[in-house]
């Protein structure tokens, strides 16, 4: 009887201390992962300028978007909310990749081609807007 009641308070001890080294790692690997998210959240502008905007819309016109040639350009605001660009940039980006899907991949980045990708690109940097 008293073997078996020592193991077992040899096993809960043991448990107990594993579970304690192993706690403040979760907990710190949990932290870094929610600040690193939040922080990626936070990249992008609530608002975006009307003039980056529209210069933005034009990019993406000129590089043959028809959704972005469809939207209105901006006006009688000094701001435009962020989903505004952020869905600017998401309808070209699915737009020049049904148009590209069939290029050499040579010929692509990111499903895309190149002029297609460096345009999307540069709209986003007029922008501000890091993740859409």
């Amino acid at each position: 009887m008293h073997r078996t009641l020592r193991n077992a308070l040899a096993t809960v001890i043991v448990t107990g201390a594993l579970t304690a080294a192993v706690a403040p790692a979760a907990v710190a690997a949990e932290q870094t992962q929610s600040t690193a998210g939040a922080r990626a959240e936070l990249r992008n502008p609530k608002t975006i300028k009307v003039a980056d905007f529209n210069q933005a819309r034009s990019t993406l016109i000129n590089a043959g978007s028809r959704t972005a040639g469809k939207s209105h350009p901006a006006h009688g605001t000094k701001d435009v909310p962020v989903t505004h660009g952020t869905s600017l940039l998401a309808e070209a980006r699915d737009e020049f990749r049904a148009a590209d899907r069939n290029l050499p991949a040579n010929q692509k980045k990111s499903d895309m081609s190149i002029p297609h990708y460096n345009a999307i690109h540069s709209a986003a940097n007029t922008m501000g807007i890091d993740r859409w």
